[in-house]
Parts: C-alpha cells; sequence; structure tokens
C-alpha cells in the first residue's frame, strides 16, 4: 500500500481473459475497490467476439488521490496540492497498456498468459503474473493434424523466469469447486498477491450481496488462501478417473498370459478393449483382444523400443477400430453422459430450460460410408463423378435435446448393429489387416520401423476432404516406404524415413512437404514449435 503512495507512477493491470468468463466483471470490481480506497482510476476494455475470435482484455491504472467533485469539475485534493507545492503535475492515466510497462498481467487461461508474455506485457523487473493453469484449447490446436497442443510446461517455465513474481494455479477448477465464475477466484488471487494497494477487506466488499455474491466470495476467499499458501501448479497431468472412461471399462484382460505384460501395456489394451466394447460389441471387442495377442506372440516384451511399439500399434488399433461414423457421431451426441455436461458447465439452475442445436452438414461420401457394400460404392462413385444427391452438402440445424431431434438421431445412431456390412467398416477393416501383417513382419526384423509403422494410422484423421486426404497419404506412404521395405528388409535408415513421412504428412492438411519425403528429392521441416502469435479465441463446441 505505501509502495504506490508517493510513487509518481500509477499501478498498471492488464486482465487477458476469454469472452464469457467475466472478464468485464473482474474490470468492475478492481475498479470499484480502487474508488471505495480513495484512489484515482481509469479503466478501458477491448473486447473480443464471444469465444471464438478475437482478443478480449482490460486494462487499468491507479494513481494515487482520491478525486473530489466540486461544481461538475474534478479536484483531486491533497493529491493535487502536494503535486503543486512540488512543482510537478497529476499525471494522465493511458488507455492502453504499454510492453514492459505493467506492473501486474491476470490471465484467466495458460496460453493468455503466453500471449501477454509474447507482447512484452511480463516484465521481470516489475511485473506479478497472476495465471489461471487450466485450458481451453484454441481453434488453432484443435485443427492440427496432430497433436497440436502448446507445449504448457514452456508457459510456466517462461512466466517463472519472466514475471519477477508468478503465481500459477488452477483457478478455473477452484472457481468449479466453489461453484462460481473464474472472476471471482481471478479478484481473490489479485487480492491475495498483495499486488493491489489496499486491503482484501475492501475487495471483499464490492462483491455485493445475494447467492451469487456468496458463491464469488467463497471463490474468493479460496484462491486468496490459495496464492497466501504459496499453492502453485506443478503442472501434474490427473490420470482419468473411472468415471471418465466408458461404462464397460473394468481393467481386466480375458486372454491367457494378460496379467503377466508390463502394467502400462496392460493399461492399453484394457482402455481399448474398453473402447472397442463401447462402439460395437463383445464380438467386436475379442476381434480386437486377438489382434493385441497376435502382437504380442511375436515381439520381444524385454527390448523397450519393442514394448513402446507393441503399446502404440495396441492404443492406434482401439482408436482406428472404433473410428467416427455418422452412426458414433449421432450416438455420441445423444448420450446422458453430454447432456449432464452441459448443464453442468452451463450451471443450469432449477427451472431454467435448456436448449441444444447441433449443426449438422452431411455429404454423400459420409452416407455411402454406412451403407452396405454394394450400394455405397455405387453413392461414392457417383458422388466422385461431381453427381448431386437431394438434402445433402447443405447445412443443417438439429435440436438434439427436443423430442424430433433427439429420435432422429437415435435413428442414425441405430445404424451400428448394420456397421459390418457397411463400405467403410469393409474397407477400414481391409486396412486394419494390411497394417497389422505389415506390423507382425517388423516387430522382430526391427523394433525401430515398427515403432514408426505404429504411428502411421495418425494421418487416418478427420472428416470430408481431410480424411480423403488423409487416405491418400495413407496410400502413399504405404506404396513408397512400407512395402519397399518389407520387401526388402527393413533397417533403421528406412525406420528413419518412415518417421519423416508419418511427420510429413501431420505437418498440414495438404500435405505439402509429403511429396519431397515420399519421392526422396528433400528433407521437409518438421517439428518445429508453433508461436504464440495471438491464438484464435477458444470455442466452447461440445462433442
Amino acid at each position: 500500500m505505501s509502495a504506490l503512495r508517493g510513487a509518481r507512477t500509477p499501478l498498471r493491470i492488464l486482465i487477458c481473459a476469454l469472452g464469457g468468463e467475466g472478464g468485464g466483471v473482474l474490470m468492475n470490481w478492481v475498479v470499484a475497490a480502487a474508488r471505495a480506497s480513495g484512489w484515482r482510476v481509469q479503466a478501458t476494455s477491448v473486447p473480443g467476439v464471444a469465444q471464438r475470435t478475437g482478443s478480449t482484455s482490460y486494462y487499468i491504472e491507479i494513481w494515487d488521490g482520491g478525486e473530489i467533485r466540486d461544481g461538475g469539475k474534478v479536484r483531486d485534493g491533497a493529491r493535487r496540492e502536494r503535486e503543486t507545492r512540488a512543482g510537478g503535475t497529476a499525471p494522465a492515466l493511458s488507455l492502453v497498456p504499454m510492453p514492459g510497462r505493467v506492473d501486474v498481467v491476470v490471465a484467466s487461461e495458460l496460453v493468455e498468459a503466453a500471449r501477454a508474455m509474447e507482447g512484452g506485457f511480463v516484465s521481470p523487473r516489475s511485473t506479478t503474473l497472476i495465471a489461471s493453469t487450466s485450458r481451453v484449447y484454441s481453434t488453432a490446436e484443435k485443427i492440427a493434424m496432430g497433436d497440436g497442443r502448446f507445449d504448457a510446461d514452456a508457459v510456466r517455465t517462461a512466466a517463472r523466469t519472466l514475471a519477477k513474481t508468478a503465481h500459477l494455479l488452477d483457478l478455473q477448477g477452484l472457481a468449479a469447486q466453489h461453484e462460481t465464475f473464474i472472476s471471482a477466484t481471478l479478484f481473490g488471487a489479485l487480492a491475495g498477491s498483495g499486488a493491489l494497494p489496499w486491503p482484501v477487506e475492501v475487495s471483499r466488499s464490492v462483491l455485493g450481496t445475494g447467492d451469487a455474491a456468496a458463491a464469488s466470495l467463497r471463490g474468493m476467499e479460496a484462491a486468496v488462501a490459495a496464492v497466501r499458501a504459496g499453492r502453485d501448479d506443478g503442472g501434474e497431468v490427473e490420470t482419468p478417473s473411472a468415471d471418465t472412461l466408458p461404462p464397460a471399462f473394468s481393467g481386466v484382460l480375458a486372454f491367457p498370459g494378460a496379467e503377466a505384460l508390463p502394467a502400462s501395456l496392460r493399461d492399453v489394451i484394457a482402455h481399448g478393449h474398453a473402447r472397442v466394447l463401447d462402439f460395437q460389441d463383445e464380438r467386436y471387442a475379442a476381434l480386437y483382444d486377438e489382434r493385441v495377442v497376435a502382437l504380442l506372440a511375436v515381439a520381444d516384451l524385454s527390448d523397450p523400443p519393442a514394448l513402446h511399439a507393441v503399446t502404440e500399434a495396441s492404443r492406434r488399433l482401439a482408436l482406428w477400430m472404433a473410428y467416427e461414423d455418422v452412426a458414433r457421431v449421432a450416438d455420441l451426441k445423444t448420450r446422458r453422459e453430454r447432456f449432464r455436461r452441459i448443464r453442468s458447465e452451463s450451471r443450469m439452475q432449477p427451472g431454467q430450460i435448456l436448449r441444444v442445436t447441433d449443426y449438422l452438414k452431411p455429404r454423400a461420401e459420409e452416407l455411402a460410408d454406412v451403407m452396405p457394400v454394394g450400394i455405397g460404392g455405387w453413392v461414392r462413385a457417383r458422388a466422385e463423378a461431381g453427381k448431386r444427391f437431394p438434402l445433402l452438402g447443405r447445412g443443417i440445424r438439429i435440436r438434439s435435446n427436443g423430442v424430433a431431434g433427439y429420435w432422429m438421431l437415435r435413428c442414425v445412431a441405430s445404424l451400428k448393429h448394420v456397421r459390418r456390412r457397411s463400405l467403410r467398416y469393409h474397407h477400414e477393416q481391409q486396412a486394419i489387416e494390411e497394417w497389422l501383417s505389415a506390423l507382425a513382419v517388423a516387430l522382430p526384423a526391427s523394433a525401430a520401423f515398427a515403432g514408426a509403422l505404429a504411428e502411421l494410422p495418425r494421418v487416418r484423421k478427420g472428416y470430408s476432404d481431410t480424411m480423403q486426404r488423409g487416405l491418400a497419404a495413407w496410400h502413399g506412404i504405404m506404396e513408397a516406404v512400407v512395402r519397399p521395405a518389407l520387401s526388402s528388409g527393413v533397417t533403421a535408415r528406412e525406420a528413419d524415413r518412415l518417421r519423416e513421412a508419418v511427420a510429413a504428412a501431420m505437418a498440414d492438411e495438404r500435405h505439402a512437404a509429403l511429396g519431397p519425403v515420399l519421392r526422396g528429392d528433400g528433407r521437409p521441416a518438421v517439428g518445429v514449435p508453433v508461436p504464440f502469435v495471438k491464438p484464435e479465441r477458444r470455442t466452447t463446441n461440445v462433442h
């Protein structure tokens, strides 16, 4: 408090938040507390566009000296008198933050903190950084062909390096625990950090009264206690709890010798079995077990590279066998767990009405995938020839929790019962068998090549045109790298080339870097980290 009094510069606070998180409410609380304490304060905001695009930020400057109104004019009382005697003037408060001249940065999400650091607003000489370690993935992260997530550990390291003082903790989780919004816990962390020039009691007083204010106060008090206790999120990743797994998950494998497998591999296989069972039925899950056992029979699990290859292959096999066709998507969109999660995330109150509208754009190719092989092949051929189909290729909106919309989607989900006779099932099983046969040859010969081959299904992902390009990349890699290597003998050099091809295919959805790798006339630049350049605003779509 004394640090600000008599200071020749104002206290500068930058708040970086996502749309809908209450960043404006947080700004108003700070402004109200400053005025209640007799400080002169100015606040500006740059709102984004909802939660999808734009940059949402709030900037506050606080200066020592209360405002006294007299005849409509603002006079700066005792402070103005002191400044006049000293031959100085009251400072003009800025509307925008300047890099290197921000005292406190408050971020509601980890990559928002990274964005502030990239902009130069976090200084090791003067800045207190308060950030929630929770993540709301950006559109850029979600649409990446591979794992497009920003490195959270790198952001934490940068925060502790660049900030004078860094308070990093899961404020979103703390808010959910106390049934309030993250704005309340951010305000508590700010008050508890000692960065504000007034007592915490003043901050408490501006929250108001009523049930909402009581919840905000609980969240604020929890954050104050967490910051003062020096709690910090070290970045540990929580393991999925039992209730996040499909209902059929038991962790027990039925095939002989399963109990002797390494724990990490056993867990992957158990999760894979549960996923495949949830996707189709017991017979399909038994097929997954049978395929895994065939890989185990030819692998030397005492060799770490071979163990890694089998573990990765078991994981990719489960994801592949539980591919997302229209029946699967419709099933997931109409599950009770989904509506329960939406009600929880939107904090539904008794008596409120929830409307869930899904946007769908079915294509002829997706319709062909769930049809019997003969008819589906005919439909796909007409679609590839440019023929149009009525009601397909245009966007439609379905209220999935309404009677008509719900039962429409349930009818589509019931197509799982004829999935084994569908065109896509036929094509997927053929490709899976070829991949497994290649793995069976590679595992005894070269664990390094088998490990690279286990990652090859990563290129088969997405929907619509992205899926078609992924399939083209798959066939190109199989034809140019995998089949020649299996016929001539796999080597470490072939393993490197296969890994390079997979990385090139995952570098961008159009696979511009893949061609030179397959031709052998160039090496693409892969593995280069994506810089933190104003990430696209987060989405709140639910699946």
